[in-house]
């Protein structure tokens, strides 16, 4: 594969999206929530408005069409690397809006390629923002077109002991819950592709793992109000297999809220984990 260097700032035009109260709970259910969540996964309980997780707009708008321009790319040697949102607002569990996706980043790792996009979605009328999602997908053997290497981004100093651990088990068929709010890549679902790509049995969606984490960040460092959510960042280390449990540690570093995501052998799922939360 060589990648097209020329592709960087190329934008998508305009699509508009849309999401309904029923893609809501759907997603909710997708990341592990359940009748404790019942604010995030029904949209008739008593004196209990219907919300919106604040993770959910990374599975909004993304134009696949935004890497036509990068070259020809196999997905099955392609692996996400990093996520991020920035909120305007708690965004409502209905809603149209227009929204475009533009190559910001391409980095050449030599033996690899990392590109980046950037979507930003904003109200039907196209004025005012109301989010912001930021992806960087690795490709495999993809490198050597010319590109430069990119910065080197190294991890805070963490304390060894976390101030927060929150605990979450995965279901055996969680990825296949939530491939329903859209990603249908057969990494995740059928075992002869998972096997092409190198993997023993489909792995989960890396951003269900994300959303699984932002559910723990909601608790945690929330009080449970997406409202005070307004941003989240993370890497993408060691995939997760459906079924494995999910320990996400938190750190209050002067102000700022850092975390990571372990597996139950240690190994670390998420890393680079910075959330925003607002007073």
């Amino acid at each position: 594969m060589t990648l097209n260097a020329a592709a960087l700032g190329a934008t998508t035009e305009p699509i508009e999206i849309s999401w309904t109260p029923k893609d809501c709970a759907l997603y909710a259910l997708g990341v592990g929530a359940g009748t404790s969540d019942l604010a995030f996964t029904t949209e008739n309980t008593k004196d209990t408005p219907q919300r919106m997780l604040p993770t959910m707009p990374v599975t909004l708008g993304l134009d696949p069409r935004a890497y036509d321009p990068v070259g020809p790319i196999d997905w099955t040697r392609v692996v996400h690397a990093e996520q991020g949102f920035q909120l305007s607002g708690e965004v409502p569990v209905a809603g149209t809006a227009v929204a475009s996706t533009q190559v910001v980043e391409m980095w050449d790792k030599e033996k690899a390629s990392i590109v980046v996009t950037e979507t930003t979605a904003r109200d039907k009328d196209g004025d005012a923002e109301l989010f912001r999602t930021r992806s960087a997908i690795f490709i495999r053997g993809a490198g050597g077109w010319g590109g430069e290497r990119g910065p080197s981004v190294h991890a805070p100093e963490l304390p060894e002991q976390p101030e927060h651990t929150v605990t979450y088990h995965t279901r055996d068929d969680q990825a296949l819950i939530y491939r329903l709010s859209g990603d249908y890549n057969p990494l995740h679902s059928d075992p002869s592709f998972a096997k092409r790509a190198g993997f023993n049995r489909p792995i989960l969606h890396g951003l269900c793992t994300y959303g699984f984490t932002g559910r723990a960040l909601l608790d945690a460092a929330a009080n449970g109000d997406p409202s005070r959510i307004s941003s989240m960042t993370a890497r993408f280390a060691t995939p997760v297999y459906p079924g494995e449990t999910l320990h996400i540690d938190l750190w209050d570093l002067s102000g700022e809220l850092h975390f990571r995501t372990r597996r139950e052998d240690g190994s670390l799922a998420l890393t680079h984990g910075r959330v925003t939360i607002t007073t």
